[in-house]
Parts: structure tokens; C-alpha cells; sequence
């Protein structure tokens, strides 16, 4: 090989271009794809805390609701099929869990309006304050975690960004989605009935 050839120094100088370029998408790819898993990790922080809040509120709510251990119930097994989602990672299943807890919560949170007692109770208040922030920030987590994914998703179909990632085995990540009944208008007559 003639050093000296200036198609020779070319098609060097183009290998080395191609090959810094090819270091350079690899190391997007991966910071994307761990900004996933940070941003899938902020709302696992968030499911845990909500996780160990509900049992106190359930407990406050018991005291008073002899008649609703139906809607309790229903609380405390959303609240496991979260927890056990979560913990096979599986964001489909989270999701799924997630829409039936809200469902839970929010008849739950509508039934205390039948008991005075209940609702002026200080601890009831305050965990029903913290869960519905800890549901504030578990919306605003997912809101970041879809744009994530999407980021991800895309660069990875992406010409070139797909070469890399399909010599590298990145994998597209699923958006974290809750059902149509979880983001439809809330039936007030369907909850005191």
C-alpha cells in the first residue's frame, strides 16, 4: 500500500471519518437508550412510594367504610398488579394495572364524600393529599419517559442511526400507555350510585 498514493490517503481519510461518525451514533444510541431506563426508574421511584402509601389509606378508609370493602378490595388488588408489573418490568402490564388502580382511587376518593367523619379525619387528608401528588408526578414521569422512548424509537429506525443500531441489537422500547377508560371523562353519577 502506497502511503504516498493520494486515493490511498482519500479512502484512508474517508474510513476514519465513517468509523469516528459510526462512535459517534453508537454513543447517542446508548445515552438514549439509558435515558430510558433513568427515566422508567423516576417512575418506579414514584409507583413504590404510592405503593407503600396505600395501605394507610385503605387502613383510614376501613375505619369508617364498613360498607364499601368491595371498593377497597378492588384498591388493594390494583395496587399488587402494579407492584407485580413493575417488578417483571413490564410496562404494558403497568400500564394495564395502573388504569385499573386510577379507577379504584377515584371511586374511593368519591365515596369518602359520603362519610363527614371520614373526610375530616387528618390522616385520611394527608394521604389523600400525598397520593394525589405522587398521581401528579407519576403523570409528569410518564410524560417524560414516552418522550424518551419515542426519542429512542425513532433514532434507532432512523437512516444511519439504523445500521449501528441494528449491528449493535438496540431495541425499540414500549411506551408507557393507560387505557381509554383511564383517560375518559369521569362519570360522577356512576360513582355514588
Amino acid at each position: 500500500m502506497d502511503l504516498t498514493n493520494p486515493f490511498v490517503l482519500a479512502a484512508l481519510a474517508m474510513l476514519v471519518v465513517v468509523l469516528l461518525y459510526a462512535v459517534m451514533l453508537y454513543n447517542q444510541l446508548v445515552s438514549i437508550k439509558h435515558a430510558v431506563s433513568q427515566a422508567w426508574a423516576n417512575i418506579d421511584v414514584l409507583l413504590r412510594q404510592r405503593h407503600d402509601e396505600l395501605p394507610k389509606l385503605v387502613e383510614a378508609c376501613r375505619r369508617y367504610m364498613q360498607h364499601e370493602q368491595g371498593t377497597l378490595e378492588k384498591v388493594i388488588q390494583a395496587r399488587t398488579a402494579v407492584a407485580q408489573a413493575r417488578e417483571r418490568s413490564d410496562v404494558k402490564g403497568v400500564g394495564q394495572a395502573e388504569s385499573a388502580l386510577r379507577l379504584g382511587l377515584g371511586q374511593l376518593f368519591a365515596l369518602a364524600e359520603s362519610y363527614p367523619e371520614l373526610k375530616a379525619n387528618e390522616s385520611f387528608q394527608h394521604l389523600q393529599e400525598r397520593i394525589t401528588g405522587l398521581e401528579s408526578g407519576i403523570a409528569d414521569r410518564r410524560e417524560l419517559y414516552n418522550a424518551a422512548v419515542n426519542i429512542n424509537n425513532v433514532r434507532i429506525e432512523q437512516f444511519p442511526d439504523v445500521i449501528v443500531a441494528r449491528t449493535f441489537d438496540f431495541k425499540s422500547a414500549e411506551l408507557l400507555q393507560f387505557s381509554e377508560a383511564d383517560t375518559a371523562d369521569v362519570d360522577m353519577r356512576a360513582l355514588f350510585s
